[in-house]
């Protein structure tokens, strides 16, 4: 690229080019120069490399062509009626919004001709800044920059021109006149609405309505400035802590950074927060300043409003993946080995005669739900689950699942439905199995008296360690009699452990049995443990009282059961081999070994 440059350097300015040749060899990549002009009518713009292209020099100053050589007249109204258009309506090249030129730190130098070869600064390589462009969405760019204490993550976020907000409220206004007159029958599909605005948009003269059509979809029927983050499947968490402050995430691979998004006024917040709200019925105000509620994809939504926060209204999303992650997904990332996911399938599904309950126990973000939903997968089809949580988050490829979400009072304090309402409601369902989103009050006593009246649960739990989660159990709020306890058959600790070059992983640390009381203290069996040396769950019971237990129900002996594990281990890791993962296709290998488990083997071996 270099000597291509200096070929055209040679060919426009002659000798000039020449003697400057030298001097390209030290320009850095991301620090273009330009030639100070001596007169108008010899200034010759550079030509900048292939990657900058969107600022190419002929956007600035435009070529003239054979026909315009000597005339002078002809180039600069041409010039003067370009940037008319551009500060109207946006163009594919002309009205993009270039984010390395909105962000780039250094401003381009200007190159004194007269100045001396010696005197020209030199450029460190070795501390230029890595960029890595990511895109997000069509037309949405996301700029990562890993460098400094927190990596940065600016989005595109377009700002609309005087005329661009008022064809924006011409669209609002014409789209309130169509809801009020249909009413009810009213129903809004984004798809459809994006094309009636750049039909709408053609009509006004707009040139580049693909881009505007989809920044007034964004700005009317999105998230605003968190739309884009909201789209990107990479992101774990968006933070919004207030005005005057950058937005966050939690990138799932690089971790936290800090964006280009600032919130200048409170009501900018609250708006997306009341959208957020009346989309699951629920309200956020002054009498009730904390909002719990979930998008349309499940991600969960955590606000708050003054008095409740001091620096202004707050917003966290915690979100879903589109995709969402399965067994197949945790045995690839190391969070549980295929020997601990064949254990918890017999386990789950009890062979027939004795499935198994469990709480998944760990601290925030660690992953409990996600586990919880795998291990729930194991279910047989034949089954009935209900699932209770204060927000849906579950996605089980189950056939016969009754979803029940709790709602809080209303104004008046009345109309609330709390979790152990709902469990007690659930024991009249006929359930199989009943899974309770989080254990952590007078739920827990319903919860347990189901399980020792025969039916099968499951629960996630904040603790730290085995032992701890049977302390909790026992002690306000939750206060489960300690003789109810064995009713549960494992605790299956999961933590987030964040590593030293950035982001995290969560590992299945411990998988603990219980085995009965002793002396009014609850004892544990620990049956898989995470070695931290090698990075591996792995199996350090000597004997497990579960599987001996399905063993002597069955007729069989523990030797088969474990033949059994070992079968359902293969059939895990020839789906992890041959990248088998999505929840559609591992919920029908599922059912498929259910059906015919012979069949499945022989196809795999």
């Amino acid at each position: 690229m270099k000597n291509k440059r200096k070929e055209i350097l040679k060919d426009l300015l002659g000798e000039f080019g020449s003697e400057e040749s030298g001097e390209e060899d030290i320009e850095s990549p991301d620090e273009k120069t330009y030639e100070e002009p001596v007169k108008e009518s010899e200034y010759v713009p550079e030509k900048l490399d292939s990657e900058e292209e969107d600022f190419s020099s002929d956007y600035y100053f435009p070529q003239k062509s054979e026909t315009e050589e000597d005339s002078d007249e002809s180039y600069l109204p041409r010039k003067t009626e370009e940037k008319e258009k551009k500060s109207l309506f946006l163009d594919d090249d002309e009205g993009e919004y270039h984010l390395d030129s909105i962000m780039r730190n250094d401003a381009p130098a200007e190159r004194n001709i007269s100045q001396p070869k010696d005197d020209k600064p030199k450029v460190d390589r070795t501390k230029r800044r890595t960029k890595k462009i990511k895109k997000m969405s069509e037309g949405i760019k996301a700029e990562i920059i890993e460098e400094g204490l927190i990596p940065s993550y600016n989005v595109n976020v377009p700002k609309f021109t005087e005329r661009e907000r008022q064809l924006l409220n011409e669209i609002r206004e014409k789209l309130v006149e169509v809801a009020v007159s249909q009413g009810e029958k009213f129903q809004l599909n984004e798809g459809s609405f994006i094309g009636e605005v750049k039909e709408f948009l053609k009509m006004r003269g707009v040139r580049d309505t693909d881009k505007l059509a989809t920044q007034i979809s964004q700005e009317m029927l999105g998230y605003a400035q968190l739309d884009p983050m909201i789209k990107d499947d990479d992101l774990e968490e968006i933070m919004v802590i207030g005005t005057d402050k950058p937005v966050f995430v939690y990138h799932r691979k690089i971790g936290m950074m800090q964006t280009n998004v600032i919130f200048e006024e409170d009501t900018d917040i609250r708006a997306i927060v009341d959208v957020i709200a009346r989309q699951v019925n629920r309200r956020i105000d002054q009498q009730t300043p904390i909002l719990d509620a979930r998008l349309a994809d499940g991600s969960r939504v955590n606000a708050t409003i003054p008095p409740v926060s001091a620096d202004g209204s707050t917003l966290t999303i915690r979100k879903f993946r589109k995709d969402p992650l399965t067994v197949i997904d945790l045995i690839n990332f190391k969070t549980l080995s295929s020997h601990l996911a064949g254990f918890l399938w017999v386990c789950v599904d009890g062979l027939g005669v004795k499935p198994c309950n469990a709480i998944i126990a760990g601290g925030t973000g660690s992953g409990k739900t996600t586990t919880l939903n795998t291990v729930t997968s194991f279910t047989p089809p034949r089954e009935r689950i209900i699932t209770i949580e204060d927000t849906l988050e579950l996605q089980l490829p189950h056939n016969h699942v009754l979803r029940m979400e709790t709602r809080p009072p209303n104004i008046e304090g009345k109309g609330e439905l709390d979790m152990d309402t709902l469990v007690k409601n659930s024991l009249r369902q006929r359930p199989d199995r009943v899974i309770v989103g989080e254990v952590r009050g007078s739920e827990a006593i319903t919860l347990f008296t189901a399980l020792n009246t025969g039916h099968s649960g499951f629960g996630t739990l904040y603790s730290n360690t085995a032992r701890e989660t049977i302390t909790r159990l026992v002690n306000p709020p939750m206060n489960v009699p300690n003789i109810m306890i064995p009713a549960l058959d494992f605790i299956i600790m999961q933590n987030r452990m964040y590593r030293p070059e950035g982001g995290s992983i969560r590992r299945v640390t411990e998988v603990a049995e219980i085995v009965g009381m002793e002396e009014g203290n609850v004892q544990l069996n620990r049956v898989f443990e995470w070695n931290n040396v090698v990075d591996k769950v792995e199996y350090v019971g000597i004997a497990s009282q579960t599987l001996r237990e399905i063993a002597e129900l069955r007729g069989i002996g523990v030797t088969e059961i474990e033949e059994e594990i070992e079968k359902r281990r293969l059939v895990l890791e020839y789906m992890a081999d041959n990248n088998i993962r999505s929840i559609t296709d591992v919920g029908s290998w599922i059912n498929e070994y259910y059906r015919d488990p012979d069949e499945v083997l022989e196809k795999i071996l």
